[in-house]
């Protein structure tokens, strides 16, 4: 028998095994399927499908136990062929809504919704920042401060604001910073970052000399903010990884310290989690089909987010293996619907 030919009997023990083991996290043996009512068969019958499965690679023993707990290619083929994945409740959809929608600025949005993944998963929400590059200038503003530093206030169409201290070779004077904005917000408000700052590098040589000193200095001082916004780390939320502490699965102090270090890092899971941008729908990654090796004794779900009409960043959920995915698939799908009408209504 091959996994593809898997008959209802073999289907039903390794759904019923499946979902024993996600729920209380422990090997499961042939008296307590046949405890299960929709099961109805003898422990002997019970133990010949295991051993088939087992042989499949669906289930494994862990140890010298004499349960057994699904395998990765076990998961998989619970997720692809036998879940039913439930709806949520009107509740939920309130809550998730009402926290989301609240908040009038792209970065709130965002936060928020990371903390309620967590908060509702009890396992670590995760939230890619839209890229940069797919982001269009609302607004740029320079205010004067003290020593010649200036601040820059770039506002973008989704809401986000940063704000960005700078230090040019030259002093300048309030009027002729409210007239480098100006100059700006005229000829680049509307655009998108990556298209603005293209343009900036390859014409700043050619049109200095045609310029004065505060169009060129003005150009610049767009440069530096651009550049900077490119090259910052802060381009992913992650909130409640310390929940995962709470299963047992992951009590490894090492395995926990090389998952922490990587949720600081960020580098590996952004990677991850551009894959899915790539992607249409929820996607979910178990074990080591993630391709990232601290990440082997978890599963991922994840989806992308919308605005007008373009994937701009993707949303998940990351925990054990042993999740219950048909309650964290549907969260995720809706969250990141949610993340979208939010962030479509305040552009």
């Amino acid at each position: 028998m091959s996994e593809t030919e898997l008959n209802d009997r073999a289907r039903l023990l390794l759904g019923q095994l499946v979902t024993s083991y996600i729920s209380d996290g422990q090997p499961v043996g042939s008296r307590t399927l046949s405890k299960i009512p929709e099961v109805a068969l003898s422990s002997a019958t019970i133990r010949n499908v295991m051993a088939d499965l087992e042989d499949l690679g669906l289930i494994k023993a862990p140890h010298t136990s004499a349960g057994r707990i699904p395998t990765v290619q076990g998961y998989r083929f619970f997720v692809d062929q036998l879940l039913k994945v439930k709806t949520l409740s009107a509740r939920e959809l309130k809550m998730i809504q009402g926290k989301i929608a609240s908040h009038s600025s792209a970065e709130a949005i965002l936060e928020t919704a990371s903390s309620q993944l967590s908060d509702i998963t009890s396992m670590a929400g995760v939230v890619m920042i839209p890229k940069r590059e797919l982001t269009a200038l609302r607004q740029i503003e320079f205010l004067p401060l003290s020593g010649n530093q200036i601040l820059v206030i770039l506002v973008t169409i989704d809401g986000t604001v940063q704000n960005r201290v700078i230090t040019p070779g030259t002093a300048f004077k309030a009027s002729e910073l409210e007239q480098a904005a100006n100059y700006l917000n005229h000829h680049y408000a509307g655009k998108e970052l990556s298209e603005i700052r293209s343009h900036i590098l390859s014409s700043m040589e050619e049109t200095r000399k045609s310029m004065d000193q505060m169009m060129s200095a003005a150009i610049d001082m767009a440069r530096q903010v651009i550049d900077s916004s490119y090259q910052s780390e802060q381009n992913m939320l992650i909130a409640g990884q310390t929940n995962l502490m709470g299963y047992s699965e992951m009590g490894n102090l090492d395995k926990l310290r090389q998952l922490f270090d990587a949720f600081n890092q960020k580098q590996g899971i952004l990677q991850l989690f551009d894959r899915s941008l790539q992607a249409q729908g929820v996607q979910i990654f178990i074990g080591e089909e993630s391709g990232y090796e601290v990440l082997d004794e978890c599963s991922i779900v994840t989806s992308p987010y919308e605005v007008d009409g373009e994937q701009m960043g993707v949303i998940g959920v990351i925990g054990p293996t042993r999740m219950s995915y048909e309650r964290v698939i549907p969260i995720v799908d809706v969250t990141a619907q949610v993340i979208a009408s939010a962030l479509n209504q305040h552009r």
